[in-house]
């Protein structure tokens, strides 16, 4: 018996595959689906099952591509009604896989059809749990948000059934079982995960508040419902894609990676409502970049932040890639559902300027530079653009906090005709802002080049004078 966690780190994902006697199953799997294959075909065994332990909400799962491709039977716990062919398990059904054997777990509560998966070794011993979005190490999943596509499913409602599931099925198992959950710090599945991506259940029920003994019900709905910020739009969507079906990976990469050149590029533009989303660095996207583009950076949490920032995942979008790059891109837009790319400009955006195209500039500045604009000016206008808990747990005196996730209301901080000085952590989400106000007309934010952790780092910067720590309700 093999088991492999496959943890995607964009995404904050595992998906799992187990291998005995021949045989495969594979546990939440993404969007693209020929590293499942090719392992499979290394290890020179049948994939047999592909294992979904619910709809997902924040990625699109490649169960479709990969049962066509490789013959597997897509397995739902129980209540699912996909509208393709697969099989719905009943609650303790055993699958068995070579030499070990899987047992269907029901766990409603994330979600009403929510399944975890139990596997047992050759000699039918417990050995893991696969604990999809119902368990995480130090977490449990959201209640909130299976009620986005059936409305009369309340948090209140799936919150209790988590604590039923919970308390009656995971918490009764052997201590030494491994739990595998779907998700890690990062993920807006949860909003308290650690950044271990496993652990044993005998130490979660120590160390996670939602295992913790004595806990009742309603305790338990109080707790896991507090601090719960709205999730991104595009979940709901990703919902049905996952219940319903999607266009194949292939499809989406065919047309995604057209070549335009300038002029084509251009004319696209301006032909169709396309958004235009610049994937390279943020410090060189702020040298020179198409006007009007937003710059979502691919080294970073490029898929959550499309998500979160391009309400529509059918919204046709052009890029502009590092070249190399362009199917890293494709692929890791279509794993979240994003699966209208009309092409890319064919050599990158130094094919742009070499045409002789307009191009729009951002001004970025260091952090020493910064520092002397707050000592020379103590009225300077400053913007941060993390989230709320990380403005509350310490920030610069007289900042304003704007964040990111809520661009539409957070610009509403800014006067047009006054200068910002915006900085998230580390420079990307700023230059992510700043370039979306840009393409509204915003034109005079100046980013902080290294963000805050740099401001804490830099000796020219008074910290103690100008950082103030605050604590957390």
């Amino acid at each position: 018996m093999q088991v492999e966690q496959i943890y995607t780190g964009c995404l904050a994902q595992g998906a799992y595959y187990i291998t005995s006697n021949g045989e495969a199953a594979i546990i939440d799997p993404l969007r693209e689906i020929q590293p499942y294959i090719d392992r499979a075909n290394k290890d020179g065994v049948k994939i047999k099952y592909i294992l979904e332990t619910h709809f997902h909400a924040d990625f699109v799962s490649g169960h479709l591509d990969l049962a066509k491709a490789t013959g597997a039977t897509i397995v739902y716990g129980p209540t699912a009604k996909p509208a393709f062919e697969a099989h719905t398990a009943t609650d303790g059904e055993i699958l068995p896989l070579g030499d070990v054997k899987i047992q269907v777990i029901h766990t409603p509560g994330h979600t009403m059809e929510s399944s975890c998966f139990l596997l047992f070794d050759e000699n039918g011993k417990s050995h893991s749990l696969f604990s999809g979005d119902t368990l995480f190490i130090g977490d449990v999943g959201r209640p909130d948000l299976a009620q986005k596509v059936i409305a009369e499913l309340t948090q209140e409602k799936l919150a209790a059934h988590l604590f039923d599931s919970l308390r009656n099925k995971i918490m009764p198992l052997d201590d030494h079982i491994i739990v595998y959950p779907g998700h890690g710090a990062g993920s807006a599945c949860g909003k308290n995960m650690s950044k271990e991506t496993s652990d044993t259940l005998g130490n979660q029920k120590q160390t996670n508040y939602a295992l913790r003994e004595g806990l009742d019900k309603e305790t338990f709905i109080a707790e896991v419902l507090d601090g719960l910020t709205p999730p991104p739009s595009y979940f709901p969507q990703n919902v049905l894609m996952n219940i319903k079906g999607y266009a194949s990976i292939n499809d989406v990469l065919k047309q995604g990676l057209q070549q335009l050149d300038a002029p084509a590029f251009e004319a696209a533009t301006e032909e169709t409502d396309a958004l235009v989303i610049d994937t390279r660095d943020a410090e060189v996207f702020a040298k020179g970049f198409i006007p009007g583009s937003i710059n979502i950076g691919i080294d970073g949490s490029f898929a959550p932040w499309i998500g979160a920032l391009v309400p529509d995942v059918m919204q046709p979008i052009l890029l502009v890639c590092d070249e190399g790059k362009e199917e890293e891109v494709v692929i890791r837009m279509a794993r979240v559902g994003y699966d209208n790319p009309l092409g890319v400009l064919k050599g990158g955006f130094k094919t742009w300027e070499a045409a002789g195209k307009p191009v729009d500039t951002i001004e970025s500045i260091s952090v020493e530079n910064f520092a002397n604009q707050i000592k020379t000016n103590p009225n300077t206008h400053v913007l941060d653009v993390r989230k709320a808990s990380e403005f509350g747990s310490q920030h610069i005196v007289g900042a304003e906090n704007g964040p990111l996730d809520y661009v539409n209301d957070s610009m509403t901080l800014i006067d047009p005709k006054k200068t910002y000085y915006v900085h998230c952590a580390g420079g990307y989400r700023s230059m992510i802002f700043i370039s979306i106000l840009k393409a509204r007309g915003y034109d005079n934010l100046i980013n902080v080049a290294g963000g805050f952790n740099k401001i804490k780092e830099n000796s020219t910067f008074n910290i103690t004078e100008y950082v103030c720590p605050t604590t957390l309700l």
